[in-house]
């Protein structure tokens, strides 16, 4: 593996790699459902094609059951590599709408809702959850992922942990690790140093 970035800092270093094997979000506990329609693809959590045909379908499908739901737009930009987001891409080309992500008022009105309620507050955290969501995804699909790896001055692996998704996040996170290493080491030697002395 090759790093993305190296960190030498008393004694230790910190490598930080991009995690060749992430575990794919939409398999976590997600609040919306991401429908997909692709060709070559298979994205999201449900195939639009084989659970409503086309997206016109799904409009009406939506239109009876997804009242007060929240629903965003997906467009997907394929070249050399695909990525994804919620507002349209600039090149016609090579990009165009490709699903939804929604969830349902009830879901609304579970996480966010005040008092039972679905309020202009909950919507708008739901919406806010959704791009993050989506987001989460990108990063995935753009292999947007890492992980870091510790070694002390013997190149003995002292910490290593794996999917952070972005690359500021990644950091963020591997230098706290990083920070804290330094700081044990440190203690242990003023340890080794008293034992001595007594």
């Amino acid at each position: 593996m090759v790093s993305e970035e190296t960190i030498a800092k008393s004694n230790l270093t910190l490598e930080l790699y991009r995690d060749n094997n992430p575990s794919n979000p939409r398999d976590w506990d997600n609040v919306g459902t991401m429908v997909c329609w692709h060709t070559r693809y298979n994205l999201g959590d449900v195939n639009g094609k084989k659970a409503y045909g086309d997206p016109s379908k799904f409009d009406v499908w939506w239109k009876t059951n997804g009242k007060g739901g929240v629903i965003l737009s997906l467009y997907l930009y394929d070249h050399s590599g695909i990525t994804m987001r919620t507002q349209p891409f600039s090149c016609p080309w090579d990009s165009g709408q490709v699903g939804y992500i929604y969830t349902t008022k009830e879901t609304v009105i579970k996480e966010w809702g005040k008092n039972g309620k679905f309020t202009h507050s909950s919507k708008a955290k739901a919406l806010k959850y959704l791009e993050a969501e989506v987001k989460t995804y990108d990063q995935y699909l753009c292999g947007d992922v890492y992980g870091y790896v510790i070694e002390d001055s013997q190149s003995q692996r002292i910490d290593s942990c794996w999917g952070f998704y972005g690359l500021d996040y990644a950091k963020q996170e591997a230098q706290t690790q990083l920070d804290y290493w330094i700081a044990e080491y440190a203690r242990r030697e003023i340890e080794a140093q008293r034992d001595n002395v007594y």
